[in-house]
């Protein structure tokens, strides 16, 4: 029951605001419903030994996928945890752009870096916290960081978290950001295959975070490309259309257009999704391995308290306060 309160109308108003938000700064992420579907299919990759405790909180670690997105612009230092523009660097080899946080803060401030973002780094920083928190057995933290790392992977496999021209606004594709992550999904996902294999063992977290942007950097140019070409043949007036929505009307990316797009990228935001359910599926079981492989049987009778629902609550709210500027009424 208590699990259930995560999904309370709160919530729901939590994610209608930074629905909002996300679409007025033309910055959005994966969709809401991908970022829960990739960690709810990653739970599945996981051996016996961690299936039972994962499974039982599979809700929670659904529903709270999208944290990080929550407190997006309401939590200093939270944004750039979600991208990294690599075009702004002049040369991404490993000399150039380092591996490591500690030599890339040597190299370039840890403003500038936090200026083009840092998932791969961050990845590798909430790795190493889900190994500790496992190492002490401690649930909570186990689930809350499991759902954040989960979300910080799949945004490191998204091409257009790969560049400063995130959202087309550099060669006039505006809003090519939430139409391929959000609108595609939408209306594609339920035919997406998601059977990714077992998690395995990543014997190098730091180099898995970078071949991950890299991989989606890849991806960019025919992101980019194939919209523009779509746009050519179909016009504007036949690439957007409108629908229903919560009681408003809304200019979307037509059907028509959106079938045409998604035939043209040839099952790629497919491929990134499952790219994201099997590295995050990896991740969880690497930090458990390295943390002993700890017996999570004995953490079979836990529960989310009253108490930690008021809590997260409370977090919450604390993020709506901090993005509106809302003056605490205690």
């Amino acid at each position: 029951m208590l699990e259930q309160k995560y999904q309370s109308f709160f919530c729901l108003q939590v994610f209608a605001i930074i629905f909002f938000v996300n679409f007025k700064y033309d910055h959005p992420n994966w969709g809401f419903t991908a970022h829960q579907r990739i960690n709810r299919q990653a739970v599945f990759t996981l051996p016996p030994e961690m299936l039972g405790f994962y499974k039982r909180h599979i809700d929670y670690l659904t529903e709270n996928a999208v944290n990080p997105d929550r407190r997006r612009y309401a939590v200093p230092g939270e944004a750039p945890r979600h991208f990294i523009d690599l075009d702004a660097y002049p040369d991404t080899s490993t000399a150039v752009l380092p591996r490591s946080w500690k030599a890339a803060t040597e190299k370039y401030t840890e403003d500038t870096l936090a200026l083009h973002g840092i998932v791969p780094w961050h990845i590798q920083l909430a790795k190493y916290q889900l190994t500790e928190a496992l190492r002490a057995r401690d649930p909570r933290r186990i689930l809350k960081i499991s759902a954040d790392l989960g979300h910080y992977i799949a945004d490191a496999n998204v091409p257009l978290h790969t560049t400063s021209n995130y959202n087309g606004q550099k060669t006039g594709q505006q809003g090519i950001h939430g139409f391929w992550e959000s609108r595609l999904p939408e209306l594609f996902l339920e035919d997406y295959d998601f059977l990714t294999g077992p998690a395995e063992y990543e014997y190098s977290p730091q180099k898995r975070a970078w071949r991950a942007v890299f991989g989606a950097n890849a991806a960019l140019d025919s992101v980019l490309r194939l919209e523009r070409e779509l746009t050519a043949d179909f016009g504007e007036r036949r690439k957007y259309g409108f629908e229903e929505r919560n009681g408003m009307t809304v200019k979307v990316y037509s059907a028509e257009f959106s079938h045409a797009y998604h035939e043209r990228l040839r099952g790629q935001v497919e491929r990134q999704m499952r790219a994201s359910v099997k590295m995050v599926g990896d991740f969880w079981y690497t930090c458990w391995v390295d943390a002993g492989q700890p017996d999570l049987r004995k953490l079979a009778d836990f529960r989310w308290s009253e108490e930690d629902a008021k809590a997260e609550e409370a977090e919450q709210r604390g993020w709506l306060r901090r993005l509106f500027g809302v003056r605490s009424e205690d």
